[in-house]
């Protein structure tokens, strides 16, 4: 046995026990850090199996945007849990525990009986290109031979916050998502929040450009932008916008509009919606991959804030 096989192995027993681990805790608030790790845990995973775009998503999203959601939410409910006194009985911990192994047993099941060699288009991907310019399959794949998907997933995020938004109460409309959050000017967070967020911006664009030629690309970039305004808005650094802002609108909708603008062009310099002329096209995948990166980054910080709840006015 070598030394990658050594560290493969050991690293799944790490990554088995830490989920035990998570979902045996009582606290709450120590769950959701163990989801964190374990989040970041799996990305190393996929980067193993040479997934690196499955795993920026993973380390950006379970690690990063999940993790604040999670934490936050430990937060609001550290409260309820000191008055609550109720643990499950012995038998629901145990159907739970059933239930639980025999999911896990379908799904490692489900792998085993997979087929050796699994059907794939990747070869017909590669092949084709030349008709992007783009060396990076997974961005030729989403950006160009399944834009159609990619667009209105863009679409579903933006329906997803106007869904959040319309919990406000009449009261709170157009104003700002979430508390004014308030922390020790001296303290670690603020200390983070100062440090990180110039480093994030800076890994966040260049994984954008870098995503038409190597894993990457808008999503990655704008899970890490939002999180790292996320953080400056916990460490009370800055405060959230008012949601009747014009300029935030105009941000949210720019990604999926100019995607859609594109796609028309498609129709009448092509030959179909979303069809890119072939000398136009990485130019065209970039310009829109820029809106989309703050597109992404809005929706998902506005995302994790919540619905209006406070005044316009700071």
């Amino acid at each position: 046995m070598n030394i990658a096989s050594t560290f493969e192995l050991m690293l799944a027993a790490v990554v088995l026990g830490l989920g035990i681990w998570t979902i045996a805790v009582h606290e709450t608030y120590s769950a959701a850090v163990g989801f964190v790790a374990y989040g970041l845990l799996v990305a190393l995973i996929w980067v193993r199996l040479d997934a690196v775009d499955v795993a920026l998503t993973e380390a950006a999203i379970s690690g990063g945007l999940g993790g604040v959601l999670l934490l936050g939410a430990a937060a609001r409910l550290r409260h309820a849990e000191l008055m609550v006194a109720e643990v499950p009985d012995r038998l629901t911990r145990v159907s739970a525990a059933v239930l639980s192994v025999m999911t896990a047993a379908a799904l490692v099941g489900a792998v085993l009986w997979l087929p050796d060699s699994a059907p794939t288009l990747a070869p017909e991907v590669v092949a084709n290109a030349w008709a992007t310019s783009l060396t990076n399959p997974v961005t030729n794949v989403l950006m160009a031979f399944r834009a159609m998907d990619t667009m209105l997933e863009k679409v579903v995020l933006l329906l997803a916050i106007i869904g959040v938004w319309s919990l406000a109460p009449d009261t709170a409309w157009g104003g700002r998502p979430g508390p004014r959050h308030r922390a020790d000017p001296n303290g670690v967070l603020v200390f983070l929040a100062r440090l990180l967020p110039p480093a994030g911006i800076a890994i966040a664009v260049y994984i954008l450009w870098t995503g038409a030629n190597h894993p990457g690309g808008a999503f990655q970039g704008g899970a890490i932008l939002a999180a790292m305004w996320l953080l400056a808005v916990m460490a009370g650094l800055t405060d959230t916008p008012a949601v009747g802002r014009r300029w935030l609108r105009l941000i949210l909708v720019a990604g999926p509009a100019l995607f859609l603008v594109v796609g028309l062009g498609g129709l009448w310099f092509g030959t179909a919606f979303l069809a890119y002329p072939t000398a136009q096209a990485k130019p065209l995948i970039v310009v829109i991959e820029v809106a989309m990166i703050q597109t992404i980054a809005a929706t998902l910080g506005l995302l994790l804030t919540g619905a209006p709840e406070r005044s316009a006015k700071p």
